[in-house]
């Protein structure tokens, strides 16, 4: 069950909360539950509340929602499909879990058995096993960070540059970017929301994240007008700018014009995959 109460563009701590609205929303939600043969079961159901230390501190410690009977408490965080959500959205618990499961994993491939292949069967072998774990555990729901702190970003890239070394039997100065040609963390979340982007805008689907995007249209003629840009509405919160309204239409005005005009998703994804591997390489050779 989710409920969402719209103070995005408000400067006021001051938070609407009704807790007759959560009533009538898991009234709905147990109605359904039941024509459907199930049935809420409150030992296993988890509440939080979204927002600022500010809007928080107005709702009551003790509060929570009514199911079925039972007052279930707020809680700092919850757990969502394997993503740990804390109530302010810093995500440094999704982080330091996501760095725990890595490490780990790490560990046991450095405990592995070494089996003696040629070195392109290894290299091949060890590409393989760096992409699988940076698939399953650093990529996982990782459009969620867009908005993260820079320590976060950087505890990240630690870990993945970690992760790249280990497979690859690397020294500490190589780079995770050179060995295995992989963005670094903030482009690898910035491809994410931008892939989201375009499969919602070609095929409006799904609806709760078509609804939230907007093409811009200037008030009057301008260059820009064609440019297949999307509006970003403006935010007084720094905690409004997580939201899939704003971060997903600053990522794809970033892009650049051929890559927010591929007709096919295919060549979307070459040019969106190529132009970050530029940037990055261009950046490196002008700090050297």
């Amino acid at each position: 069950m989710w409920t969402t109460i719209n103070t995005l563009t408000t400067r006021s701590c001051k938070w609407p909360f009704d807790p007759a609205l959560t009533s009538l929303s898991q009234q709905d939600v147990a109605r359904w539950f039941l024509e459907n043969g199930l049935l809420l079961n409150p030992a296993k159901t988890e509440a939080v509340l979204f927002g600022i230390k500010a809007q928080r501190d107005t709702i009551p410690s003790a509060s929570g929602i009514d199911i079925t009977g039972t007052v279930v408490p707020f809680r700092d965080s919850v757990k969502l499909l394997g993503v740990t959500l804390d109530s302010v959205l810093t995500m440094d618990r999704l982080v330091t879990e996501v760095i725990r499961t890595t490490q780990l994993q790490l560990s046991h491939t450095r405990t592995a058995p070494q089996q003696t292949a040629t070195d392109t069967r290894r290299r091949q072998d060890d590409q393989m096993i760096g992409h699988s774990i940076m698939s399953s555990r650093l990529d996982y729901a990782n459009a969620l960070l867009h908005g993260t702190s820079v320590y976060n970003i950087n505890r990240l890239q630690v870990a993945q540059n970690s992760l790249v070394r280990t497979v690859r039997q690397a020294p500490r100065s190589s780079s995770a970017t050179e060995l295995l040609h992989c963005l670094p963390v903030r482009q690898r979340i910035s491809y994410k929301v931008a892939v989201i982007t375009y499969k919602t805008r070609s095929t409006s689907k799904p609806a709760y994240l078509a609804n939230l995007l907007q093409d811009y249209r200037p008030a009057r003629t301008l260059r820009s007008s064609d440019r297949l840009l999307l509006f970003v509405p403006r935010m007084v919160l720094a905690f409004s700018t997580k939201a899939f309204s704003v971060s997903a239409p600053s990522v794809w005005n970033s892009l650049s014009y051929q890559c927010r005009s591929a007709e096919l998703f295919s060549s979307f994804r070459r040019i969106i995959k190529t132009e970050p591997f530029v940037i990055e390489y261009s950046e490196r050779k002008q700090s050297a």
